[in-house]
């Protein structure tokens, strides 16, 4: 009989083997005609999500255990924030890697954002991104959770000519090339749109050591072709994979493209993934996206979840991943034409809707709606509709007041907290509308540009003056007014002047159209103080001329003497035009023979 201690020495050794952590060598391999990426020598089988809830840190826990239970092994970022040591430490706690992102800026507008660099010319942004990303690689690079270093994303998609790309491509090897030196233990990744980059990488880029691509709907399927017709013999990963996407699908007899069903975002992952993603001998895996939550356009498209409720592409990375049905199925939803072609804004339109449930779950019903013109920001809205009545009756929604076609939503929610979506459209007909110069997104009132715990409306990009010498930093704990942290703008010069703007969108100075509409705000308020007595500054809103195309539709300001304490100051708005404020927060200073620092809090129009 085997002795009950040496048993339990057994079992404790086997677990002290388990808990060990990886040293994390990462290698990318051939072998018998197949690519695999191995992780301390064995081969790891890419099962990934991209992740959207980097910022949720006191939910990190949570989600990397919801991932777990998806099977879900790897997550992948588009780049880091403060908090991205504590996201490795809880992904490495239950056994997931990440692939880690390093942003490149973009070269115009695009999909990604409205950003636009210049490659050719902006060397002093250049060397700010390389510093950047030798920082990220030294910080991170001996976490075990660490599997590769993911460098830009759709960057040639977002650069307009030949001679840009080129300039890119010679960048970005310097920042791999560099990278490899640092860090032998992980492979590269550099990622693009579809194909858009392998003939670049191929030429300037020898450093890569893995492609990614992002690529929806059946293009997955022919990746793997792809790169054999070019002659590449170097693996992939699909860096992003989901349902066919709004570029690559037809419009309907309204100007909207046509959404894809629940069904078919579902299909497109739990069937996708192992017919067009897992047999090619190239691909190590894929990302699938989107693991997280918008309540905008993209969310009831791509996202796993929409206004804290489960879509049905949660449960497909589920059966992709482990072959496992849903616990509790999405409530089926469809939903017919509306009645007309067209109604005025502010009419009852019918609207029949068929909805079922498998658990036979209760069921409530809403109805959202989407208009795709004016800013970035107002395309991606989702609006909620006023309706009346019910699934045996039948519903009606209240037209909005825009002009032109709308994406009608029906939202269907079940007890278990899942929710099923569907689209039609029609158009709207309001003439004072159709004379709006810039649309822009709403604003809520009061309308906060300084929020806590949140993404800013406006984002201080807009430096003037003496801009080497100004810090700002958006997240300032331990000299807040309200809340746990303020705005702290400091000034790091005896001399000459500076301002900073607070603007949308980033990097813009009225060529793109951005901003919102503050209608019905009658004051703007802020709190103030500076770490020095008697410190003259300008204070208000509005900054861009109508020299621009696209401009601030009102501006006002305020000269005062800032002290060491906290002062509310207000500015009288309620005849002002705010139908498009684009530049929300505006400061204008100038030392006064010594370096200074400024704190705002509590921003808001209301």
């Amino acid at each position: 009989m085997i002795h009950n201690c040496f048993v339990n020495s057994i079992l404790l050794f086997i677990l002290l083997i388990a808990s060990t952590p990886s040293n994390g060598q990462v290698t990318v391999e051939k072998s018998n005609a197949k690519w695999n990426i191995l992780v301390d020598g064995q081969i790891f089988d890419i099962k990934g999500v991209t992740f959207g809830y980097d910022k949720e840190v006191d939910q990190y826990e949570y989600h990397f255990k919801e991932l777990k239970f998806l099977g879900v092994n790897t997550i992948r970022l588009w780049g880091t924030n403060d908090n991205v040591e504590k996201l490795l430490d809880a992904a490495q706690a239950v056994g997931i890697k990440v692939m880690v992102g390093i942003w490149m800026r973009h070269g115009r507008p695009g999909m990604e954002d409205d950003d636009k660099f210049n490659y050719l010319e902006d060397n002093p942004g250049k060397d700010a991104m390389y510093q950047s990303a030798i920082e990220t690689v030294e910080k991170l690079k001996h976490h075990p959770a660490v599997l590769t270093w993911g460098i830009g994303n759709e960057v040639y998609l977002n650069t307009a000519t030949d001679e840009e790309k080129t300039a890119y491509s010679i960048f970005l090897e310097k920042v791999c090339s560099t990278i490899k030196k640092m860090d032998p233990n992980h492979p590269i990744t550099s990622v693009e749109a579809w194909t858009f980059g392998l003939d670049w990488w191929e030429k300037y880029v020898p450093s890569i050591d893995i492609y990614g691509l992002n690529c929806y709907g059946y293009g997955a399927n022919l990746l793997n072709e792809e790169l054999n017709k070019k002659g590449i013999d170097k693996p992939y990963i699909v860096t992003e994979f989901g349902v066919t996407g709004e570029w690559d699908t037809q419009e309907d007899k309204n100007g909207i493209k046509q959404e894809p069903s629940d069904q078919e975002k579902y299909d497109a992952i739990a069937n996708g993934y192992p017919n067009w993603i897992q047999n090619k001998p190239n691909c190590l895996g894929v990302y699938i996206f989107h693991y997280g939550m918008a309540n905008e356009f993209v969310g009831p498209w791509l996202l796993t979840h929409h206004d804290d409720l489960i879509r049905p592409q949660y449960w497909a990375i589920r059966k992709a991943f482990t072959g496992k049905e849903a616990i509790n199925t999405t409530p089926n939803v469809n939903v017919r034409e509306l009645a007309s072609t067209s109604f005025n804004s502010g009419d009852w339109a019918p609207i029949i809707v068929d909805a079922n449930d498998e658990e036979n779950d209760n069921l409530e019903v809403y109805f959202t709606y989407n208009h795709r013109y004016g800013s970035r920001k107002r395309r991606n809205q989702l609006v909620v509709l006023p309706h009346r009545g019910n699934l045996t009756d039948g519903f009606e929604v209240q037209m909005p007041k825009v002009h032109g076609a709308v994406k009608v939503y029906v939202n269907v929610k079940d007890d278990y907290g899942n929710i099923g979506m569907a689209t039609t459209s029609t158009n709207v007909i309001d003439k004072e509308e159709e004379k709006r110069a810039f649309l822009v997104p709403k604003a809520s009132l009061p309308f906060y540009i300084t929020p806590e715990n949140t993404d800013l409306p406006y984002v201080p990009t807009g430096y003037m003056g003496n801009y080497s010498a100004i810090t700002v930093k958006v997240d300032y704990t331990g000299e807040a007014h309200s809340g746990e942290s303020c705005v702290k703008i400091k000034y790091d010069a005896f001399d000459n002047w500076y301002g900073v703007a607070f603007v949308d969108p980033a990097n813009d100075w009225g060529e793109i159209l951005g901003g919102y509409d503050i209608r019905g705000a009658t004051k703007f308020t802020f709190w103030a103080k500076a770490s020095e007595k008697n410190i003259k500054a300008t204070i208000g809103y509005g900054l861009i001329d109508k020299d621009k195309p696209f401009y601030d539709t009102a501006k006002q300001s305020k000269e005062i003497k800032l002290s060491k304490k906290w002062k509310k100051y207000t500015l009288k708005i309620k005849n002002k035009d705010l139908t498009c404020i684009r530049s929300g927060l505006v400061l204008f200073s100038s030392s006064q023979s010594s370096p200074h620092e400024i704190f705002l809090d509590d921003v808001v129009f209301e």
